[in-house]
């Protein structure tokens, strides 16, 4: 039989270990010393077999030990109730009972041992084969000395069987028969599942003989239950070769596991007698199918029954403390109430305050900006009529003054310098003139670019129809229209270039402008004095980014940025 008699063997070691170290000197403590009565009835109630009683008196003594925050005791008895679950099956039950005692364990010793040594026989009893062997690593690590640790290890080579690694087995049990300390019953263990292992890896005579000295040595010491494992191997071992014999193996195991009230084991010894093809064979199913049931439905029952212990308690409990607390709950809800309405109201006011000032803030610094910029406007267009305007118009009246005006050639001087005067004045106007914003703002755009084509510069522009300017807002069209306004200024000023490119790229969410010319380019520290501070005030103000790269020599680059 593969599954560990360990199972049932640590039920009792653990309740002596853990009754030597968690039982104290009871203290004049009314509830603790309820609590230990109904433990100690508990234990009697597991050793009788009187699981529902049991499993009820541990949950009970776990409550009262919670008052009295006795964390050893707690989880006593939460392992207890864990290991009443496991005898009947309920492995997914056991799991959350010892869960549930985890956060009480306060360092590695005896309860950390036995925690993870059910987790392990849980999930392995659940195939989670690779989780049942770290709890059982888990278990030797916390294991304060070797004869404890072997009880874990053959546990894990019983998972190596389970999972075909009869190699990986072999290695492990062998080891802990070279130990000295080893036990006769642990001795017996390991040899019935080191025989079984090499039976398994094609060594049947070695495997016999291993199984027969462990079978020899549990019947020595009449240990039945372990009995009942040696015999489900040998049955096994021969079903393929004499039939005859596997069936009085099995008849064996059948017999004892019946008088020990062990239902999984009669299973299998009913499965191995109806796979030989006994005479009896029909009778077998129908025990066979008798038993399945049965236990299928007891089991089913205790787990219904431990699930409404817990909720009964759960609930009886949480009873309890809601009328403790109903009172003085109602007394700070007043309280509270009072202390939500004052913090509501001065979080309004607060809130309201807040948003006021971040308002003005927002409305003086778009105002500064905007005053700054217009600022910066007419200052500009008052340099370009005082250095250049006011300059042609001295000089055209004192030509006036100075030269005849009957001469032919004269007049043709005179008007000439008089279309200039109208050309840069149409120029400043347009520079500062209303933008139109709507559907022809694009074409607009690019025949304000076009007009600084001249015989010497080339405006190349890319793009400019592909950006969906409709989707983009009437102030920030403006500012695009202004910022490209005088950066064309600003080169037909200074740059000397003979190629300008002006290139339009949108995302969907951002327009994207870069400007490059190859003219004489200029130091960055001296962009701010070429007055490019003000395209910077402009971008900045609906919140776009701009920046400037450029060297003596090398041209002069801008791109810009900014959401729709």
């Amino acid at each position: 039989m593969i599954r560990s008699p360990f199972f049932y063997i640590l039920i009792v070691l653990f309740f002596f270990s853990c009754k030597d170290e968690t039982i104290v000197s009871p203290k004049i403590d009314l509830n603790r010393d309820k609590a230990y009565k109904i433990r100690d009835q508990g234990i009697s109630d597991l050793q009788n077999k009187n699981y529902n009683s049991a499993f009820y008196n541990f949950n009970k003594s776990k409550i009262d030990f919670e008052i009295s925050k006795d964390s050893a005791n707690i989880v006593y008895n939460l392992i207890q109730m864990a290991s009443i679950q496991q005898i009947n099956g309920d492995y997914y039950g056991s799991k959350e009972t010892l869960t549930e005692a985890l956060p009480y364990v306060k360092k590695k010793d005896i309860y950390t041992v036995s925690i993870n040594n059910f987790f392990g026989i849980a999930d392995k009893e659940l195939s989670f084969y690779n989780d049942a062997i770290f709890y059982y690593n888990e278990a030797i690590k916390d294991a304060k000395n070797n004869a404890s640790k072997f009880s874990p290890l053959n546990n894990i080579a019983v998972v190596y069987i389970e999972q075909k690694k009869y190699k990986n087995a072999i290695q492990l049990l062998e080891s802990i028969l070279d130990e000295k300390q080893i036990s006769k019953s642990s001795e017996a263990r390991v040899l019935d599942n080191l025989g079984f292992a090499y039976f398994k890896i094609g060594y049947p005579d070695k495997g016999l003989t291993l199984m027969n000295e462990g079978l020899k040595i549990r019947n020595q010491s009449q240990d039945l239950y372990a009995c009942i494992g040696s015999n489900l191997h040998l049955a096994e071992f021969f079903s393929k070769t004499n039939i005859q014999k596997s069936n009085e193996y099995a008849t064996e195991a059948y017999e004892i596991a019946t008088k020990l009230h062990s239902i999984d084991e009669r299973l299998k010894a009913l499965s191995f007698l109806i796979s030989n093809d006994s005479e009896n064979q029909n009778t077998y199913v129908k025990k066979f199918v008798f038993l399945n049931d049965s236990i299928i439905k007891i089991r089913n029952n205790y787990k219904n029954k431990f699930a409404k212990i817990k909720y009964d308690s759960k609930k009886e409990k949480d009873e309890n403390q809601k009328l403790r607390l109903e009172n003085a709950e109602n007394e700070v809800a007043l309280q509270k109430a009072g202390i939500q309405k004052i913090l509501f109201l001065s979080g309004f006011i607060i809130l309201c305050i807040v948003l006021f000032f971040v308002k003005k803030n927002h409305q003086n610094k778009t105002r500064v900006i905007k005053l700054k910029t217009a600022y910066d406007t007419e200052t500009r267009i008052a340099k370009d009529i005082h250095d250049e305007l006011a300059n042609d118009v001295f000089n055209t009246i004192t030509f006036t003054q100075t030269q005849p005006l009957e001469i032919e050639n004269t007049k043709e001087t005179l008007i000439q310098k008089l279309d200039h005067i109208y050309a840069r004045v149409r120029g400043i106007s347009r520079e500062n003139n209303t933008i139109d914003t709507k559907a022809n703002f694009a074409s607009n755009l690019k025949e304000m670019l076009s007009t600084y084509n001249s015989d010497h510069t080339n405006v190349i522009i890319n793009n400019i129809e592909k950006v969906n300017w409709d989707l983009v807002d009437e102030f920030k069209k403006v500012t695009i229209h202004r910022v490209l306004q005088e950066l064309m200024v600003n080169m037909k000023k200074h740059s000397q270039a003979s190629i300008v490119v002006v290139k339009f790229e949108s995302n969907g969410k951002t327009v994207f402008i870069d400007y490059t010319d190859n003219g004489k380019g200029t130091e960055k520290n001296k962009i701010v004095k070429n007055g490019l501070q003000n395209m910077e005030n402009r971008i900045l103000a609906i919140k776009g980014t701009i920046t400037f790269d450029t060297e003596p020599d090398k041209g002069f680059k801008v791109k810009i940025s900014m959401p729709k």
